[in-house]
């Protein structure tokens, strides 16, 4: 599925202007699952829509026009060739560059005969996870009243995360992230940020995660709450266990003290002028 949303994903690169920090690429929770969001094409206008109750790939148009890919055990070759006869037969051609970014084995989508699986029950429960995580994000991005992100899930990774800037500059990225073309870092790490989100791909159950880059002196000895929280070395990142949270007795305050306290390691240490960028 993650490789699904990113064929998904490149459609919208190749048809968004581009926007600051790459805004114009991530997808968005929906009331159904994952959306693009409405996309320009030409004249009229393209939105393509994960939909995890149905268990379909809903294209629909703005000139009413509809198709469906099935979300099913299927190989990412065939999704991808599903997604792209779609989206010739609503005379919606698109050219992406059809192999994955950001993860260490490449096999162009087209080739790609090895992953295979979808398991909807697991789909709609991931989906579920999203819609919680990003419900408490936004509470969280409503205290900020500076520069910062929409709470959005990055395909690449396939992580919810939502961005707060101090509105400085910030030193060149270094890079490293498999994958991924420096120049893709550089423009999305161009000024100082505190970031924190949701990557199901950590530890068990997933991790809440939160970082600043640059990481100040001293970030990563802040003293963080809940007690289940940890500075993870090899992320470079401080990290709380989905399922932490999951289990905690109360579940929002859990998480929002974690994202409150890691901004706050973020700003103090970094000398942002919190009196002008917090509501």
């Amino acid at each position: 599925m993650h490789l699904w949303t990113q064929v998904v994903g490149k459609v919208r690169l190749a048809l968004e202007p581009m926007v600051n920090h790459w805004w114009q690429v991530p997808l968005y929770v929906s009331s159904r699952g994952l959306t693009t969001s409405l996309m320009p094409y030409g004249t009229a206008g393209l939105e393509i829509v994960f939909d995890f109750q149905r268990h379909v790939l809903d294209l629909h148009t703005t000139r009413g026009e509809q198709r469906e890919v099935e979300l099913r055990p299927r190989t990412v070759a065939d999704f991808h060739d599903a997604v792209m006869s779609a989206l010739t037969s609503l005379g919606m051609p698109v050219d992406i560059m059809a192999r994955p970014v950001e993860l260490p084995e490449v096999i162009p989508f087209r080739d790609d005969e090895q992953h295979c699986s979808y398991d909807a029950e697991y789909a709609h429960r991931f989906w579920q996870s999203l819609v919680q995580s990003q419900r408490v994000l936004t509470a969280f991005r409503a205290r900020f009243q500076g520069k910062v992100s929409p709470v959005h899930l990055f395909w690449g990774a396939l992580d919810l995360a939502v961005t707060r800037f101090s509105g400085e500059q910030a030193p060149p990225h270094p890079g490293g992230v498999p994958n991924c073309p420096e120049w893709v870092n550089l423009l999305a790490y161009s000024h100082e940020v505190s970031s924190c989100g949701y990557w199901p791909g950590g530890e068990g159950e997933g991790i809440f995660y939160a970082y600043a880059y640059p990481e100040p002196p001293g970030f990563r000895d802040w003293p963080i709450d809940p007690e289940q929280a940890r500075y993870d070395e090899k992320l470079g990142e401080f990290v709380l266990p989905y399922e932490a949270v999951r289990t905690a007795d109360d579940p929002d305050l859990a998480l929002m003290t974690f994202l409150q306290c890691t901004y706050e390691a973020a700003a103090e240490l970094g000398a942002w002028d919190r009196q002008s960028l917090e509501v």
